[in-house]
């Protein structure tokens, strides 16, 4: 069955596998079924292997060859859980702000470098902004360009020495990294060039 026909519909918490046009087999448990859209939502299995997550997958029922449903829920699904609704606003709005702040990084004119340490700085320490073109890090510590240790200035302490380190490990990190980006642009050269030849 490609799809459902006319008053088809597939239960919650029905079990279907499906192959999308890509031939990719999905298999999982209904969460959702939009017949006007013919969207299907199905609870699978994790692809990080950890047991007590699931992966959440939407299917557009238009792009798929093959729908079996392999067991069919007869009994009522349980009552959904509660969404704890101040949560999921403080989230989205910590999302915003990221972004806002992102924004305001690459309309100042800050280089890649500086947005990526903010990045990592803030990974580890939430307060932290910009002003201008220079980081500010618990209203203590300013670090201005080229962002490097020496360029983080405040009052001798604690916070000072702990954004030093992070500082440190940021750009030791990148150093680390870069043997292998070189290697792997060395490999994409040597094959661009066998493919001209």
């Amino acid at each position: 069955m490609a799809a459902p026909g006319p008053g088809e519909y597939f239960s919650v918490g029905s079990h279907v596998s499906c192959i999308t046009c890509l031939g990719q087999r999905l298999q999982g448990e209904v969460v959702a079924f939009d017949y006007p859209s013919k969207m299907l939502t199905l609870k699978c299995a994790p692809s990080s292997g950890k047991p007590n997550l699931s992966d959440v997958v939407l299917v557009n029922l238009a792009y798929v060859s093959d729908v079996d449903v392999i067991s069919d829920r007869a009994e009522t699904p349980p009552p959904l859980a509660s969404l704890n609704f101040n949560k999921l606003v403080n989230r989205a709005r910590a999302e915003k702000d990221d972004k806002l702040s992102q924004a305001y990084a690459i309309s100042a004119g800050v280089s890649v470098e500086g947005q990526q340490l903010f990045q990592t700085i803030h990974k580890t320490i939430k307060d932290c902004k910009w002003q201008e073109k220079n980081i500010i890090v618990m209203d203590d510590v300013v670090i201005s360009p080229p962002y490097q240790v020496d360029n983080c200035k405040g009052k001798e302490g604690s916070a000072l020495s702990h954004v030093r380190k992070i500082v440190e490990k940021h750009f030791r990190d990148l150093e680390s990294q870069k043997p292998v980006q070189h290697s792997q642009q060395a490999q994409q050269t040597q094959k661009d060039s066998a493919l001209s030849s």
